[in-house]
Parts: structure tokens; sequence; C-alpha cells
């Protein structure tokens, strides 16, 4: 086996302790084998990472809060500097488009996270302090304690990148040290990221265990380590199978997982919205859909459509777009199996097909667009199946006679990170949506009137989360700062404590400037002061 490369442990990069054997990226464009090799780590690899990370922790928890913030900053700027190389070791890795995708899209939204970060650290919003003059009482969130254990997905090379993304950023501003669990499918993107991170740690002063990444490990060893105690809690982002395992382990020793798992983001047009401009949605429909080919957690997997004459024009209209669509590539092969799988599990239930289906020509990984359509009682008879998240370019069309249909079709979903409904601009669909919008509220984390569930915004109003099964806990998002940093923090409380011996937010005076609420009212002002 040749030489691999050094995985980051305890503070500097090393070869692996006990590799178990070594993989290498791929080219989805060409399925071909590109760049360096990486090391499988083994058991040992992730005792030391664990140790190391359990041996900075306290020292992290009690660095000042400038110290963090300008180490976010300055991993931010440092992304921003080497854009160059990241973009081209992301596109060759992942065949995502370096425009506008990564490098004016994903990568500043990934500094930008960092940053938005660094922020809510500086001015402490995300400790929500309160306190209770009359009971004593002082309480605020802190740092855990222990590490966190970030896995990555495929999906985003640098906005979820487990050593760079919103979940590393977050646990980070909490004061926890991150143990990184690269994706295989961008391994030499991650561990530039990583090397980036190391060099701004360093410079900043902070423990340089405070941040470590492996690059894979076996399934049975992921588990192993989703169970051990030392953790403080663990992010995932990726497939519902491989969180459910993990949350399975973790609920053993207590450890908390905030994992998104799968979405298939339902979209509702209503029949006066299609009057108005049928055609124009099916091409916004399409567009959303093939986005990244598909590869997408919000990617609009499911668009129920009114039975009528103007539906059947939008329908004519969408199977045109995905009839004479090119197909890109994928990720991955393990991708390319996965999305023909779900395309047949669809058709056994019950789904007709109207465009694409199969595996793509060309060299690489690729799927043809494809499109299908059910007729809403069927959907609802089978919504088990045919709620089947097929990741890629693929979507279902659920027909629906009227409103009421449409709301039981609405009822039948499980839990989503988006839906969607499409309302006419003169009003005639709002008895419509007044009808199914309360049904589809309770299904979704985000709610969305008049455009596709595909972006999402970097705000502090954004719930980038669901129900079940969209992510494994209803009242967190892994995207938004101060909320995201959430996952990350205990609830500590303080009982008549005196005053010079509390964190500095929970202090009669405010010298952090921090939003308090202070005897149930939100105030910026030193306790007692009533003026």
């Amino acid at each position: 086996m040749s030489a691999s490369e050094n995985v980051l442990i305890g503070g500097r990069w090393r070869a692996s302790l006990d590799p178990q054997g070594s993989f290498r990226a791929e080219d989805p464009t060409r399925a071909t084998a590109i760049g360096p090799s990486f090391p499988v780590s083994g058991a040992e690899d992730i005792e030391s990472a664990i140790a190391s990370a359990l041996a900075v922790a306290d020292e992290l928890a009690a660095s000042p809060a400038d110290r963090i913030a300008d180490f976010l900053d300055a991993y931010a700027a440092a992304i921003d500097a080497d854009a160059d190389t990241l973009v081209a070791l992301a596109h060759a890795e992942t065949a995502l488009p370096v425009e506008p995708r990564l490098r004016s899209v994903e990568l500043p939204r990934a500094s930008g996270q960092l940053r938005q970060a660094a922020s809510a650290v500086r001015h402490y919003g995300w400790t929500d302090p309160v306190i209770d003059t009359q009971a004593g009482l002082r309480a605020h969130r802190a740092p855990l304690g222990k590490p966190v254990l970030i896995f990555g997905p495929n999906n985003f090379p640098f906005a979820f990148n487990a050593i760079a993304g919103s979940d590393f950023a977050s646990a980070i501003a909490a004061r926890n040290p991150v143990i990184a669990k690269a994706h295989p499918s961008h391994p030499a993107t991650s561990q530039r990221l990583a090397q980036l991170a190391h060099m701004a740690l360093v410079d900043s002063g902070l423990p340089a265990a405070a941040v470590q990444m492996l690059y894979h490990f076996d399934n049975a060893l992921g588990l192993t380590l989703a169970g051990d105690a030392r953790l403080g809690a663990i992010g995932f982002t990726g497939s519902r199978a491989g969180g459910l395992a993990l949350k399975a382990a973790a609920d053993k020793a207590g450890i908390p997982v905030y994992a998104e798992l799968s979405s298939i983001n339902p979209v509702f047009l209503l029949p006066g919205v299609l009057a108005e401009r049928g055609e124009a949605l099916a091409q916004e429909f399409f567009a959303s859909c093939v986005m990244g080919s598909g590869q997408f957690c919000t990617n609009p997997g499911v668009v129920v459509v009114p039975a009528q004459s103007d539906g059947d024009a939008f329908v004519a209209a969408a199977t045109a777009h995905f009839a004479t669509a090119t197909p890109r590539p994928l990720f991955s092969r393990g991708v390319q199996e996965s999305l023909s799988r779900a395309v047949a599990v669809l058709l056994a239930a019950g789904a007709e097909l109207l465009a694409g289906g199969n595996i793509g020509d060309g060299d690489g990984y690729r799927h043809q667009p494809t499109l299908l359509s059910v007729d809403a009682n069927v959907f609802i008879a089978h919504a088990d199946a045919l709620q089947t998240e097929a990741f890629g370019p693929v979507s279902l069309l659920v027909r629906a006679a009227d409103s009421s249909v449409m709301a039981s079709v609405a009822g039948a979903f499980e839990g989503n990170l988006t839906g969607t409904l499409y309302r006419a601009a003169n009003g005639s669909d709002d008895l419509a949506w007044s009808a199914i919008a309360p049904v589809l509220r309770g299904k979704v984390g985000r709610l969305i009137a008049n455009k596709m569930p595909t972006g999402v915004a970097v705000s502090p109003a954004m719930n980038h989360g669901g129900p079940y099964p969209s992510t494994s806990h209803p009242g967190f998002t892994s995207v938004g700062m101060p909320a995201a940093i959430h996952r990350f923090t205990a609830l500590h409380s303080y009982d008549n404590v005196p005053d010079a011996l509390l964190p500095i937010e929970l202090r009669d005076r405010n010298v952090a400037g921090v939003q308090r609420r202070v005897d149930g009212l939100w105030t910026e002002r030193d306790v007692g002061d009533h003026a």
C-alpha cells in the first residue's frame, strides 16, 4: 500500500497510527481516481482524537470570547484568500460548477457563516442570559465541556464541510473542540480547509488540538465512536439510514445527535397561479429540480398539481423540459445506484414514468433527469413508498382533484425541511391556501410562498430543520446564527452565586452589552438600573 496523506490529530499533522486501508477521490465526470491516497483510520486514530480533544476541552471552554471570534474571523479570511485553490479542488472532486455555485455562492457562504459565528461570540448572543433577581437565579447557555463529533455530507464541500461548515462554526463558537469526519467524496478539499483552520488556530493562541480531522473510517468504528460517552454531541448531515444508526448508538450513551436526514420538500401549485403563469412555473420547477444535478437537501421532490386543464398544461411543459435535458454528473457511483433504486421504488408503488428514468449516457456517474406522476389517492394509499427520497434530478407529480384532496395529501406527508405553496396574485387561491397551509405548517420546518425551496439563506431567522424524519429534532436548525450554536451548548443555572463569581454576561453590570432577560423583560441595562 502506498503512503497516504497525514491526518490532523492532537494538534499536528501526522501519519495514521493504524491505517485500515486507503482511498482516493474520484472525478465524477470520468469515474476515475484522482489525487493522493488518504488513510482509512482505525481504532487507534479514533482513540487518540477523542483523548486529545477531551484534554483541551476545559481550556477551550475557558478561552476569552475575543480569541474564539478572532480565530473564526481569521479562518474565514484564509478561506477567501485561498479561493482559487479551494474551488479547483472542490470542482475536481465533485464536478459542481465553478461559477456560480462554488466560487460565488458556496465558498462565500462558508466564510460568511464563520464570520456570523464570530459576531455571535463577540456579542454573547448565543448564550441567552436570563436573570431572576427575586429568586436569586441566573442562567445561560455554556460550552458542553466535551468534544463535538461532526460528519460532513457529500453535497456541500464548503458550506457543510465537517471542518468548515455551519456545524463546525457553531461548535467552535460554543467553545467546544471539534473532531471532524470528512466526507470521502472530497478529501483533498477537506484537507486544504483543515490546513487553513489549523494555521489560524495556532496563530490565535487557542489549543491546537481543538480542531482535528479524520478522512474516513469503517462504519462499525463510526458506531463505536458515536457511542463514546466522552463526546458532548454529534452533528450529522447525510442519509437517513446512516444518521439513525449513529443516533441509536449515541442514545445508549446519552449523547445528543443533531442530524439532518432526508426531505422531499413538497410543493403545492394552486389553480389560480397555474392560470396566471403555468408555463413559467414549469421552467422554474425544472431548473430547481436539476440544479446541482438535484443533489440538494431542499430539492423539490414532490409537486402537487391540480387535475384540471391548467395542471395538464403544466405537466406537459415540465415533461418536455425533463425529456430534453442532458444528464449531469452525480457525486459518485453510490449516489447513482441509490437514485436508481429510489426510482424503482416509486415505479413499483404506482408512479407513472413521464420522462427519463435511466442512468444517463456519457462518461462518469450520471442519471437522466426524471419526472414521474401519480394520482393523489394512490399517493395517500401508498404514502410511505411514494415519499422515498430520490437524491438527484428526480421529482414526482401528484395530481389532485381539488383543494380538499390537496389538504389530504399534505396530511400524508412525513416531516420535511420545507413545504411550498404557490398562490395567485389576484387572491383567487386564498381559500385553497387556508385549507392546505395549516396542515402543511405542522409537517415542515420552513413554510415558503411562491418560490422553489432550493435556496437556504444564512439568516438568524432561517430554520434549516424540521420534524422527523427530516431531522432528528424539530427544535433546532443547522443554519443561522446564533440559533445553530444552541445545539452544542449546555444550560447552566447559578443559584445565589456571588456576582463576582458569575460568568460575565450574568453579572449585575452588563459589560458585554448583550440583550438579557431580566425579571421577564429583555434589556441591555445593568441589573437594578430602572432609568
